[in-house]
């Protein structure tokens, strides 16, 4: 089913051979150098060219299993959004695709890059975040809005408590639930008031618990109003639940994704 695509085309399933754990099938564009000490033909060559990887699952979270340099984590949404950024360990990234490669029939309607998009929605992904505090920008959004954000919270004295919510995406939108309740339960933000979301752009770093913690924040619509926002600050708890992922997941899942008026 891979042979034919491009490099960083992939399938997920179920493992056969370990009870819990999913395979990962994928196309590369050349094969394992052990491979090519063999001197095999061009056509032996073409069948190396589909690689397999095994995912596991753990209590920390899903990672790739054998790959040390690998972090965890906190679903298989997340894992695969990250690689989709930067390869890791895989031999190369993965290439989100725009159609189901198992939907090869003719009369079948194609894929399309929304439906896969809902398709991960209804998967969602959540992981623990530093909620940093939230600020309003008036009609800013964009990386001007959470660099802005950042710079007057880190001029802020005495500095904000942060404290560790739970950050997760969804079909219905954005969800931070502090389950300490030391600034609030819960908040929602719909995915029709979400309008960007992304890393701080000059990669300043926030302390928590003795580690410098990548920073990145989402743009939401004020509430009751149609022209002002608000930008909500976040680091990352856990460096394992990487907040690139994050910003890839809400970025190009949720806010990509075409929207019912």
């Amino acid at each position: 089913m891979l042979r034919d695509k491009e490099p960083g085309s992939f399938v997920v399933r179920d493992s056969h051979s370990f009870r819990g754990a999913y395979g990962l099938a994928m196309k590369v564009a050349t094969p394992p150098p052990s491979v090519l000490q063999l001197n095999k033909k061009a056509g032996d060559l073409a069948n190396e060219l589909v690689r397999h990887f095994l995912v596991e699952c753990t209590p920390k979270g899903v990672r790739l299993k054998g790959c040390s340099n690998e972090p965890y984590f906190g679903s298989l949404t997340a894992l695969v959004c990250q690689h989709s950024i930067t390869p890791l360990a895989l031999p190369c990234k993965l290439l989100i695709p725009d159609r189901d490669p198992l939907e090869e029939a003719p009369d079948s309607p194609p894929q399309t890059a929304a439906n896969s998009a809902a398709e991960l929605l209804k998967q969602g992904a959540a992981c623990n975040v530093w909620y940093l505090g939230s600020l309003e920008m008036e009609s800013l959004t964009g990386h001007q809005a959470v660099q802005k954000a950042l710079s007057a919270t880190l001029a802020q004295q005495p500095p904000p408590l942060s404290t560790v919510v739970h950050f997760k995406v969804s079909a219905q939108g954005i969800t931070l639930t502090d389950n300490q309740r030391k600034l609030f339960f819960r908040r929602h933000y719909p995915v029709s008031s979400v309008i960007f979301c992304a890393l701080d752009p000059q990669d300043r770093k926030w302390v928590a618990d003795s580690q410098a913690c990548r920073v990145f924040g989402f743009v939401a619509r004020k509430q009751g109003s149609a022209t002002d926002n608000v930008c909500h600050l976040f680091a990352e708890h856990d460096p394992e639940q990487p907040a690139s992922a994050i910003v890839n997941f809400v970025s190009k899942v949720m806010i990509g994704s075409p929207r019912k008026i």
